[in-house]
């Protein structure tokens, strides 16, 4: 598939990825204000500048993925059970080719890319991630994508006997998110089925998970089986369990803060007691990549 993403770094900038892996390495200072860049298949990509990767076990080990407990630590512990072989997704709605596409047929179709990404949760912490995938509308195009669609709403597994968290009405499952259609054919918007070089594990969506790099992190669902093309605005997980808090959009937004806390810096993880805040970017620094989406829009109200 062609890619759409322009190229500002070099290969010079790539990091190492014996020095990635090794905290202590990066953490002596070889890497102080190192700008990052990716390479995918068939060129090299920027993402981030003058950011420090975080190590695979930063990224591994600290998450949220309600459907196995609410700690941060819960997914590593359980997510393991999650069973993800086979796999598919299904495509419907307003499609020209619907059905069930196996994980094994989609990749065969598509060209993996690295996409080094900044991470911003909506709880104020944030970190680096060198996903590895494919545009998402390398991935609805295979569907045939029908001109009146306007929507994309996506579905994450629901396996109660794997899934230990589902047990509490923490949400309404399955859990469900949603993009603008113009959102999902962004050529930032991929479809991550690795980490690293390596394949995703569990808790970090396996085996396919949606990464919008400018929006909240819950936005970005996760074990993804089912994507409905609709006219229609889908619902949306964390909006429908409280919508004075949680939008639509959800667009990382400095200047508008979460009714319970400031979005204006934000906690970046591997600092352990030491870990330091920095000031939050406009759409977590692709500003200027996806700005011209909600042009006319007023984004202290279009939350």
């Amino acid at each position: 598939m062609a890619m759409r993403w322009k190229n500002t770094l070099k290969d010079r900038h790539v990091t190492d990825e014996a020095m990635f892996m090794n905290r202590r390495s990066l953490m002596g200072g070889a890497a102080a204000g190192l700008g990052l860049a990716s390479i995918g298949a068939t060129g090299s990509f920027a993402a981030t500048d003058a950011l420090e990767p975080n190590s695979y076990e930063d990224i591994t080990q600290y998450n949220n993925y309600y459907e196995f407990g609410t700690g941060k630590d819960d997914p590593a512990q359980y997510a393991g059970a999650l069973t993800t072989k086979p796999w598919s997704v299904t495509i419907d709605g307003m499609v020209d080719k619907p059905g069930a596409y196996a994980f094994e047929d989609i990749m065969k179709a598509m060209t993996i890319e690295e996409r080094i990404y900044r991470f911003r949760c909506v709880e104020a912490w944030s970190m680096v991630v060198p996903w590895n995938g494919f545009e998402l509308a390398d991935l609805l195009g295979m569907a045939g994508v029908q001109s009146a669609a306007k929507y994309v709403a996506f579905e994450t597994a629901l396996v109660p006997d794997e899934m230990p968290g589902v047990k509490y009405p923490v949400l309404e499952w399955p859990y469900v998110e949603g993009l603008r259609l113009d959102e999902a054919m962004h050529p930032l918007s991929i479809m991550a089925t690795g980490i690293y070089g390596k394949d995703i594990p569990n808790q970090n969506g396996a085996p396919l998970r949606l990464v919008v790099p400018w929006k909240y992190g819950f936005k970005s669902i996760k074990s993804v089986v089912r994507m409905t093309l609709t006219d229609k605005q889908p619902a949306t997980s964390w909006n429908k369990a409280n919508p004075r808090e949680y939008g639509f959009y959800s667009n990382v937004n400095p200047e508008v803060d979460h009714p319970r806390w400031s979005q204006a810096s934000e906690r970046m993880i591997g600092g352990g007691l030491f870990s330091k805040r920095v000031p939050t970017l406009m759409m977590n620094g692709y500003d200027e990549e996806v700005s011209s989406l909600y042009a006319g829009m007023d984004l202290s109200k279009d939350i």
